[in-house]
């Protein structure tokens, strides 16, 4: 199983809480801390690239 997420460079770690019943995980290697939070893996999936492309807005 692969416990991170690839989008436009960026990595992305994969986590789940049992007690939450909920995907989390936060953007990887850069100074900031962006998090995103999905109830399925594709909710994940869609959050995280959200996520990268705000991030990447910002940056511009």
């Amino acid at each position: 199983m692969n416990n991170n997420m690839e989008y436009k460079g960026y990595l992305g770690s994969v986590e789940f809480s049992e007690e939450e019943a909920v995907f989390f995980g936060k953007i990887m290697n850069i100074r900031s801390l962006i998090s995103y939070e999905g109830k399925n893996v594709k909710e994940l999936s869609e959050q995280f690239r959200e996520a990268v492309d705000e991030y990447s807005s910002i940056c511009e």
